[in-house]
């Protein structure tokens, strides 16, 4: 029988996010999220991107940029909403990664706050354009998981 590597592990639950990430019904980007008892490789949260429940997924509002990122809750929000007290010491995995570490800083002052211990993605393509457009959150989640003691790493895809 094959041991189960951290590798192997980290592989497992970045393709779950992936998988996840396919419920989100908006066009341009669909991200996924899976938290982690690191001991016991228990999953206690997962979630995708959307609108709030009972928010009308209207096509016209996903292609209005500003109106979607307003309406849109993000898949770590979601994944520690469902996750609750479970997510203290935890570990959170993202899938895609467009930077490292691969959340923004709304989601990383939720991972702060939660109790996440370290956040897990591919390493990014650094010629996808959505690297600049979050070049800037992707800064100030840096610094915050920095100061929180909140690490967070890339695996080759």
């Amino acid at each position: 029988m094959e041991k189960r590597t951290e590798e192997w592990w980290d592989r497992f639950f970045l393709g779950m996010a992936k998988y996840v990430a396919t419920a989100s019904k908006d066009p341009s980007t669909q991200v996924g999220s899976i938290i982690v008892q690191p001991d016991t490789n228990l999953i206690v949260g997962l979630g995708y991107n959307g609108f709030p429940r009972g928010v009308k997924d209207l096509p016209e509002r996903y292609e209005n940029r500003k109106l979607k990122y307003s309406l849109v809750v993000h898949s770590e929000v979601n994944a520690i909403i469902m996750a609750g007290e479970k997510a203290k010491g935890s570990r959170l995995y993202v899938w895609p990664s467009f930077v490292l570490p691969p959340t923004c800083s709304e989601c990383a002052k939720l991972v702060v706050q939660s109790g996440i211990k370290e956040v897990v993605g591919y390493e990014p393509d650094l010629s996808d354009e959505r690297v600049q457009r979050w070049a800037d959150s992707i800064k100030v989640a840096q610094q915050m998981y920095e100061e929180a003691g909140v690490t967070w790493r890339g695996i080759k895809e």
